[in-house]
């Protein structure tokens, strides 16, 4: 592997550098540049100049002139070949010098260097503690299973078992405090719990306490109201007593109001070698468990009556023994019965309750988890006195795992008293297993080609096994090839056969992925490639050609809907509950040809068969043939079925699978001279399917040549024709070609072409004589039309290996140099390439560094592409809006080629309005922005395209995904093209066709595939919909198909919840179906600008001197021809020349929910004050418009022109507009 290296000063090092360098495990001798392998180097780390070693260094570093470092040096060094001019050490430092392990009488220090033992006894902490020696590395502290030697503290020794950890007294009034004695094994002390608040602290205090073994002084527990047991200090084994509290006492507990277990005495072992117990004032604290720990305990000195009084006051503490009498399990479900309790006076029973909870081992007691706040690991159920004196109380269990142990127990609720004894009852803990269910589904399902007849599959058992023996139940069905492959043309030059890889080896797939080199930086290089040759160059043009194809093949199998006749498997039996019956069955062979045509609408059967294990190999299959497998996990035991988890890999191409079976035949045509038949039989089992034939002849010892035969037209004859053959003896011989590749050559087929028979040898006179007197006139013919010829047709065939020397991108002002570009991180994939977050060095005036957005294109891109690449950036160019994205500059010289936009921070609109969606789950409504910033976001996209308007272009594409928000928040049309890759899903393709985004396009594009401002309006108003529901896909519900057909036939868009009138009927504007009676984005600016703010004034378009309006005059028009009065200021060209004079200009009108723009009116409108597209000095009210040279109206005027349904669909994909250019929708190249 290459390295890198990375030069810094260690002086001038920043914070982030120092802490990147420290996650690289990084050892720096004294005063040494700095150098670390590119593979460990992070993002903040990336500052400096990279080195390229040369190959022979292997993993070696190098040094600036690329020569080799010494094998201990890390990073790079100033020498070669020497170990003390290592800039960083790959083990250890010593002496100036990099060494691979420690030598004698020196130790590991911070895992970089060697210390003496001297200088380990002078290292401290700041706790003044000395560093230890152990295991040749000095340390701070002796490791896990060790402790200081009492004699020698610097050196360590094994403990025999737990290693002691000795605290000092300690008082325990908080979790906090706790917190201190984690680890502890011995309190050298005494010990004081008083905990008076918290909740849920059992487990926590478990966690920091539950390791202490040893108190040598007294236990005190008091005013303690949230504990409810001492089982957290589940490891305490001794009390000395060597200090008693009040002189006699090694153990006392105090005014515990919640206090009512104190240890499982069956699973327990306390020993007190000095003092008494002392019990008092615990009202839920039974005499019965105070007496249980005295006889455990064997404390020495009796306990008195005195030190266990006012105990137990509030307790049952005579409980009767509940027994279960029944229960009935399922996989999610437990009944339960237990038997009447009957106190003496039945009117003190009040209820039931139940508690369960997950038990994994049988050893639980009904006090783990409960502490006197309520907090209680214990689920209950409430369970009322049956009615009936008779019958049994029970309960149902809901909602339980499957195959899982629950711990159980019953205790009755009794009314309390005051000065009565109180009798309570409760069960023994029980233990019960639900019952086996359907597992989850398996995990990380994965295949690779073994073979051309069998895949590996490999998965992970599911999460929830779900009962106690899993088996699996493998489904595979083989899938047809895609069904465009059989309509191509192979033999065709613009089309190249797709590449079909066979599925990748397990060992492959789970290897680490090697680092890209990229050269966008720029930087010294270790040596130069060699260069390429012609057939290196075209080998590889020849292999990003069969990519392209192969990548438009699946995206047309992913995209393209399943035709609505085919027949849909049912899985149902398998996902919810199959059966496992029968024995395996396995693959036959397909008798009938892959290449049969109707094959692509076949559905084939499935194949089963069921293992215990988490592989299995699947044979017997076709060579080179995608599959599907399924894969269930299935509960042994109940024969249910988990859903399945699937994967989809192609077999391996076989060898000689796409060899000609039998030998090829030869039939001469009677009829046609110099045409032979050649007939040869199809490979049975072909790789894949059968894309081509190629035919080698040759006559005599002449060179061969060669001709293509498509399946299509193989399919008509069973062979191919060979015509205009001069006579001779001939060779041939025939390979196929199928998705894998070429199959071997037939042997060579012999035939004789006879010579022409001789009774036409009489007309070859008069055939010459006619030949010479056509070619006499063709050539009058074309001497008279030769000055003419200019103005006539000229058909020109084009070769797809060659492009005009126009289309070619010349650099210019735009240009950028490469050094002052550099890249940060990746923002995402684009149309061409990856997309980065970088900075710019003057690319911005008075700017000295810019944040920017850096366009790149892929390393595999053509010529073709790159220049598309760049002339599509130039479209940019002539952008200059502050609501439009722009581009701020070109790096066209050396590669990869760059493109540098506005740095658009928060991304695309759509992406940015699904993070303002509400964070909580579950909720129904929705925080929409206010209006006014709603209103704010369309008026800054309505500027952007009036903007497009004003300069003739049409967008074709405006949907939230394409515009972009600013770091301010402003909202901008984006840069035509950023998010096809992200967003794919909103494209449709129909039929053999492009992308296309359904559900932003008019009726009119839907229909006749017209595109003009008037259809971007539309898409506006779908715009307008997406803001107000936070980017909730339109229409949906609806399949692509279905909005079509929707669209057309009038169908509109609901009102969103919670929507303003103000929005909703600005959007119904927009949608109006006749696209002459839609607003203008003008107009729309004009409906709503008292409501933008005022920095709108200062950056917008629509109020630039660009847009300023020229002296308008009012236009007297007739109610009955104003649907011939166009709204959109550019959509029409002037009817004619004399038009200038008759045409006045108006501006547009304010917009209001009252008078949309179907209204008739009944005089002309007043004019407005804002300002209409922009003027120029051909006449007043119009402009003569830089492309056609033809002159266009900037108002309304009156048309004569056709109307909507009269306009010539298709004409440049614009409607009929000539003079206006349309942005590219995202399109596939196989299209």
């Amino acid at each position: 592997m290459d390295h890198l290296g990375l030069h810094h000063d260690v002086s001038n090092l920043s914070a982030m550098e120092l802490i990147c360098l420290s996650r690289t495990d990084y050892r720096e001798p004294p005063n040494r540049p700095v150098c670390l392998y590119k593979t460990t180097v992070q993002r903040h780390c990336l500052k400096g100049q990279w080195t390229l070693c040369p190959k022979e260094c292997e993993k070696r570093a190098c040094t600036e002139k690329g020569k080799c470092c010494h094998p201990q040096c890390l990073g790079s060094c100033t020498e070669p070949d020497n170990d003390k001019a290592c800039a960083a050490c790959q083990h250890y430092f010593h002496e100036d010098r990099c060494v691979e392990a420690c030598p004698p009488g020196t130790y590991k220090f911070e895992g970089w260097r060697c210390i003496t033992m001297d200088m380990c006894a002078r290292v401290h902490l700041p706790s003044e503690v000395d560093f230890v020696i152990h295991n040749g590395e000095c340390m701070p502290d002796c490791p896990s299973g060790f402790t200081r030697n009492e004699t020698q503290s610097m050196f360590c020794s094994a403990c025999d078992g737990l290693c002691d950890k000795v605290c000092e007294s300690k008082t325990i009034d908080s979790v906090d405090a706790a917190q201190s004695l984690q680890g502890c094994t011995v309190i050298k002390g005494n010990l004081h719990i008083n905990i008076r608040r918290g909740n849920n602290i059992a487990s926590e205090l478990e966690s920091f306490m539950g390791l202490i073994q040893t108190v040598t002084g007294y236990v005190k527990i008091k005013h303690s109201h949230t504990l409810g047991s001492l089982s957290f200090l589940k490891s305490l084994r001794y009390i000395h007593g060597e200090e008693l509290t009040e002189q006699s006492y090694a153990f006392s507990a105090v005014d515990n109001q919640n206090l009512q277990y104190l240890w499982d005495w069956s699973q327990h072992n306390l020993t007190i070698r000095a003092g008494k117990l002392f019990f008092r004032f615990n009202p839920k604290l039974c005499m019965s468990e105070i007496q249980k720990m005295w006889e455990k305990t064997s404390a020495k000195e009796k306990m008195e009556e005195d030190d266990a009084r006012s105990n137990g006051e509030r307790a049952s503490c005579e409980s009767y023994i509940l027994k279960f009498k029944s229960n009935h399990t399922q996989s999610t479900r437990i009944k339960l019965t237990w038997e009447r309790y009957r106190p003496p006076d039945y009117r003190d029973l009040i209820s039931f309750i139940v508690y369960y909870k997950e038990a994994q081992f049988q050893n639980i007691t009904e006090f783990d988890g409960q502490d006197g706040c309520g907090s209680n690991s214990w689920n209950m159920v409430d369970v009322d006195l049956p009615q009936d004196k008779s019958t049994d109380p029970g309960v149902l269990l809901s909602s339980l795992k499957p195959w899982t142990q629950y711990a159980i127990f019953v205790k009755a609720v009794t009314l309390v008293v005051e000065d009565k004894h109180i009798l309570g009852a409760k069960s023994e803990v029980v233990y019960i297993r639900t019952n086996a269910s359907a597992p989850s589904m398996p995990l990380d399902a994965r295949a690779y080609a073994n073979s051309s007849s069998s895949l590996m599959v490999k998965w992970s058992p599911p999460i929830s096994p779900n009962g106690n023996k899993t088996l699996y139940l493998l489904r595979w069905q083989q899938q047809t090839e895609d069904h465009e492959l059989y309509q191509h043309n192979y033999c065709s030059k613009e089309l190249k056969i797709p590449i079909r890889i066979s599925a990748t080896a397990l060992s492959d797939m789970e290897g680490e992925t090697k680092p890209t080199k990229s050269d966008v930086g720029g930087g010294e290089k270790g040596c130069c490639p060699c260069p390429k040759t012609k057939e290196d160059l075209k080998a590889e043009a020849e292999d990003r050609s069969y990519r392209k194809v192969f990548e438009n093949f699946l995206h047309n199998s992913i995209f393209t809907p399943r035709p609505p006749d085919r027949k849909r498997r049912d899985l149902f039996g398998v996902a919810n509950g199959t059966l496992l019956q029968g024995a395996s069955r396995n693959i036959t062979g397909m008798e009938s040809n892959i290449t049969d045509p109707k094959l692509h609408e076949k559905e084939y059967p499935f194949s089963e068969d069921k293992v215990f294990t988490e592989f299995m190999e699947i044979s017997n299959l076709q060579p080179f043939t995608v599959y599907r497998i399924d894969i269930h996990a299935c509960n042994y035991e109940i024969h249910r079925c988990s859903a399945a988890a699937f994967v989809f890999s192609r077999t391996k191409p076989a060898d000689k699978a796409d060899d000609i079976p039998g030998t090829v035949t030869q039939e001469r045509d009677e009829k046609g001279e110099g045409t032979v038949l050649l007939r040869w039989p199809e490979p049975h089992h072909p790789n894949g399917l059968i894309l081509m034939y190629e035919i080698k002849y040759r006559l005599g010892t002449e060179p061969e040549k060669q001709e293509c035969v498509s399946w299509q037209q193989y399919r008509v004859l069973r062979g191919a024709q060979l015509s205009n053959l001069p006579s001779g003896n001939y060779s041939a011989r025939v390979r196929a070609t199928s998705l894998a590749g070429n199959g071997s050559w037939t042997e060579p087929v012999s035939f004789y072409v006879p010579p022409p028979k001789s009774k036409n040898a009489h007309k070859k006179p008069i055939i010459l004589f006619l030949g010479g007197t056509d070619n006499f006139k063709i050539a009058y013919l074309m001497e008279m039309n030769s000055d003419r010829l200019g103005n006539g047709v000229l058909y020109a065939s084009v070769n797809p290996e060659y492009f005009s020397p126009f289309e070619m991108y010349v650099p210019d002002e735009w240009e950028v140099a490469r050094e002052k570009i550099t890249m940060c991180r990746e923002l995402g994939q684009g149309s061409f390439g990856m997309v980065y977050e970088g900075i710019a060095k003057g690319v911005v005036k008075d700017e000295p560094e810019t944040r920017v957005a850096i366009k790149t294109v892929n390393e595999s891109a053509s010529m073709r592409e790159r220049i598309e690449f760049l002339n599509e950036a130039s479209v940019m160019k002539e952008f200059n809006c502050h609501h439009v994205v722009r581009l701020l500059g070109v790096v066209s010289q050396g590669q990869p080629t760059l493109v540098i936009m506005e740095l658009m921070t928060r991304g695309d609109l759509k992406s940015y309005l699904r993070s303002l969606r509400s964070k909580e789950q579950g909720s129904s409504s929705q925080s929409l922005p206010p209006l006014k910033k709603m209103i704010q976001m369309a008026s800054e996209i309505a500027d952007g395209m009036a903007y497009l308007n004003a300069n003739k272009f049409v967008h074709r594409d405006l949907a939230a995904r394409n515009c972009m928000v600013a770091e301010d928040f402003t909202v901008k049309i984006g840069d035509f093209g950023m998010t096809r890759d992200i967003y794919e899903t909103d494209y449709y393709r129909k039929g053999g066709k492009g992308l296309l985004p359904v559900r932003w396009m008019s009726p009119e594009s839907l229909k006749d595939g017209v595109f003009t401002t008037n259809s971007d309006v539309w898409s506006f108003g779908v715009v307008l919909w997406e803001i107000a529901t936070l980017a909730e896909q339109p229409y949906q519900g609806m399949s692509n198909e279905q909005v079509l057909r929707f669209v057309m036939e009038g169908g509109l868009l609901d009102k969103p919840d919670n929507c303003p009138d103000m929005l909703f009927e600005l959007m119904r504007m927009c949608w109006q179906y006749n696209p002459k009676m839609r607003p203008s984005f003008l107009e729309i600016i004009n409906s709503i600008k008292e409501e933008l703010e005022p920095p709108f004034r200062e950056v917008s378009f629509f109020y630039s001197e660009e847009n300023k309006p020229p002296d308008t005059e009012e236009l007297d028009m007739e109610v009955q021809n104003m649907e011939n009065v166009p709204l959109d200021p550019a959509s029409m060209l002037a009817p004619s020349s004399q038009g200038s004079t008759g045409a006045q200009t108006q501006s547009p009108q304010p917009l209001s929910p009252a008078q949309g723009p179907g209204t008739p009116m009944g005089s002309a409108p007043t004019p407005s004050t804002s300002p209409p597209s922009s003027s120029s000095s051909a006449s007043p009210g119009l402009v003569l418009d830089k492309h056609s040279g033809q002159v266009a109206a900037n108002g309304p005027v009156l048309l004569l022109g056709p109307a909507f349904d009269e306009t010539q669909p298709y004409a440049h994909m614009n409607g009929g507009r000539k003079n206006e250019r349309a942005l590219p929708l995202p399109q596939s190249s196989a299209c």
